[in-house]
């Protein structure tokens, strides 16, 4: 398992489920990775090749969603942006490799803006609260992405999230895993590091993953949930 962590991730263009970051983080740039669709079957001039390909990327991560690797197809995805089959070969060869790009692009941005967080000031407490916040926060924000990353059916991730999992994932969750281990040394943990970080992680992938699955549920104020959560963990995993 990895995790992938962002700071105060605000919803952009969430209810077209288009993968579009905005951090609060200070000093964080904002990171595209796909900018918003035109109408579907409407089809495109050549040229513009950069903002195609994010177009395919937009439509392709909902696609995935919506229908499962093996239900997606390369026509549909074509028609979501207006493209030929064949206009679109010339970006992907295949629908494996699109996948494999929405993950490598998504890790990549949130690799980048985890490293900002890092080297924000503050003590190991200060900076795992961030940490938390950021990454359920990206899963509200995203959560077409999120799903592809740490939803992941057996199909998906043996065509595409497997390989930037073990290649950009483990880096990411070893730069959580150390922050807890600076709170064990300096004598904040109840229990041992290892432990811990897998409880915190579990915790808010919770939140994260019943609430985008589930939005019928008469649930709380957002907010009220995740300061619950999350000072529930805190209060049961550190020492006061």
């Amino acid at each position: 398992m990895v995790i992938l962590l962002i700071r105060g991730m605000q919803v952009v263009g969430a209810e077209r489920g288009l993968p579009l970051f905005r951090s609060r983080t200070s000093g964080a740039r904002r990171v595209t990775l796909a900018s918003p669709l035109t109408l579907r079957s409407q089809r495109k001039p050549k040229g513009e090749g950069h903002a195609r390909r994010a177009e395919i990327l937009a439509a392709a991560e909902r696609i995935f969603v919506e229908h499962g690797y093996e239900g997606a197809t390369i026509r549909k995805i074509a028609d979501e942006v207006g493209l030929s089959s064949t206009a679109l070969y010339m970006h992907f060869s295949e629908k494996g490799e699109i996948l494999q790009e929405i993950c490598r692009q998504a890790f990549a941005a949130l690799l980048e803006m985890n490293q900002t967080i890092v080297a924000e000031p503050g003590g190991p407490e200060a900076r795992l609260r961030r940490m938390l916040r950021a990454y359920i926060d990206f899963g509200f924000a995203n959560p077409n992405a999120y799903r592809l990353i740490y939803m992941t059916r057996p199909a998906e991730l043996q065509h595409g999230a497997l390989p930037a999992a073990q290649e950009l994932g483990g880096s990411l969750y070893r730069s959580f895993e150390q922050v807890v281990e600076d709170a064990e040394a300096a004598g904040l943990l109840r229990g041992d590091a290892r432990t811990t970080a897998q409880a915190l992680w579990a915790g808010c992938h919770g939140v994260v993953s019943l609430v985008i699955t589930k939005p019928y549920f008469d649930w709380v104020e957002r907010e009220t949930l995740v300061t619950a959560l999350l000072e529930g963990l805190f209060a049961g995993l550190l020492k006061p």
